[in-house]
């Protein structure tokens, strides 16, 4: 065993000996590999990042919610007979938490019901355009995951009562009110002046989902009374996460139920979940694995033929060096871990030289386009070093193999 530790390390010496040595050379040969672990990480951290990116959208409105909407999210190509179904009302709410007070032993916990339409806010000389307009109940405050960054929400008795009072998301007030907290301030919806109760904290978009940050939300009764109410209307369900399936079913029966539907009756309504948005990008997450997963191929075979031939170049340079270590007494285990871990060194500092190179672009993306939350994580990084060093070995066994079976006494004639 400690024959081979010293093995290995006056091989590592040598590797990285011969490496200085051609040092043009050696980044010429590791440049394929370099290419393949920029491609490969890059990959990684988009595909982290798009994960990253949608738990952040949503990360307000939390996992834990089911929709009961009109609409199903996601494409359909019989759009008329969505459009024909009767409107969700806000009434279903107050019907699903009646019975799940009767059922304590219930995955559904709370049900709130909402409305949106976009509006314009304004204030002053300052005005947003088409901003996330909601109605909703106080109770909104207890299935959101949204803090808020200063003020409150509206309480049982504001929504009750209809009052003209909003919580804004970070952006509306950062741009309504700049430099100045919005607290108490007066904006403007549909020519009705609002008092600003509360300012959500910064929540962060991506790729256009929604977010608290540019959104007003209002009591229902008031949203009623400015706005037509109508098919915009959901029901938003908390349940139990754990029984998810169940409480998706159990829902979907008292639904039924609630709209009086016969059991030959098809359902004209849904009960969608984030997880419907985050398959749709499935496709995009697949489609960069794809092109990473043929560039990375592409680039590491090519570099693991250049390691491969340089290596070979280099058994034919030593081969006289070679014979005087056999004839000295060197194993052949000796000579083919020599020029194995050569190998493997070029592959790992190419891959080293990789990963700086990803590390630097992700630094460059994320400053150019910093909406785009890009992952550099560590197991990226412990990936790309284990690529590298697969190459290397994939690369070097053939020439270090062919190195240890010569021959000391041809070896030595060699010229």
């Amino acid at each position: 065993m400690r024959r081979l530790y010293y093995e290995l390390t006056e091989s590592i010496r040598i590797a990285f000996a011969q490496i200085r040595a051609n040092t043009l050379r050696s980044a010429l040969t590791a440049l394929g590999v370099i290419i393949g672990i920029v491609a490969v990480t890059l990959m990684g951290t988009a595909i982290k990042g798009i994960d990253a990116g949608v738990d952040r959208s949503f990360s307000g409105f939390g996992d834990d919610i089911l929709y009961v909407t009109k609409w199903p999210w996601r494409d359909v190509d019989d759009w008329w007979n969505f459009r024909n179904r009767r409107p969700i009302h806000h009434t279903y709410a107050r019907m699903i938490n009646e019975w799940i007070e009767t059922n304590p032993d219930s995955p559904l916990k709370l049900a709130v019901p909402t409305a949106n339409r976009g509006s314009n806010v304004i204030r002053g000389e300052y005005r947003l355009n088409g901003i996330w307009t909601l109605g909703t109940s106080a109770d909104y405050a207890r299935i959101t995951r949204s803090d808020l960054k200063e003020g409150r929400f509206f309480s049982e008795f504001e929504a009750h009562s209809g009052r003209n009072v909003a919580v804004v998301g970070f952006d509306v007030a950062d741009a309504l009110f700049p430099g100045e907290s919005a607290i108490g301030k007066t904006i403007r919806i549909r020519d009705q002046n609002f008092q600003v109760l509360g300012v959500a904290a910064r929540q962060g978009s991506f790729l256009g989902l929604f977010s608290w940050d540019s959104m007003v939300a209002m009591p229902l009764t008031t949203y009623r009374r400015y706005f037509r109410f109508g098919e915009d209307g959901e029901i938003r369900v908390q349940v139990d996460t754990t029984r998810m399936a169940l409480a998706r079913d159990e829902l979907r029966g008292l639904m039924r139920r609630i709209r009086q539907l016969r059991p030959e009756q098809r359902e004209d309504f849904e009960i969608n979940e984030q997880g419907t948005i985050r398959s749709q990008l499935d496709p995009i997450k697949n489609g960069i694995a794809l092109a990473g997963l043929f560039i990375t191929g592409l680039a590491l075979f090519v570099g693991a033929i250049g390691i491969m031939n340089i290596t070979y170049v280099s058994v034919k340079e030593r081969t006289k060096e070679i014979g005087t270590r056999k004839a000295l007494g060197a194993r052949r285990r000796t000579i083919l871990l020599q020029f194995l871990v050569e190998a493997v060194a070029i592959c790992f500092v190419g891959g080293v030289a990789g990963l700086a190179v990803a590390a630097g672009l992700t630094q460059v993306v994320a400053t150019v386009a910093p909406s785009f939350p890009l992952v550099f994580s560590l197991s990226l990084v412990l990936i790309g070093l284990i690529i590298s060093v697969l190459t290397g070995v994939f690369s070097g066994f053939a020439p270090a193999w062919t190195a240890s079976k010569l021959d000391p006494v041809v070896a030595l004639r060699y010229e």
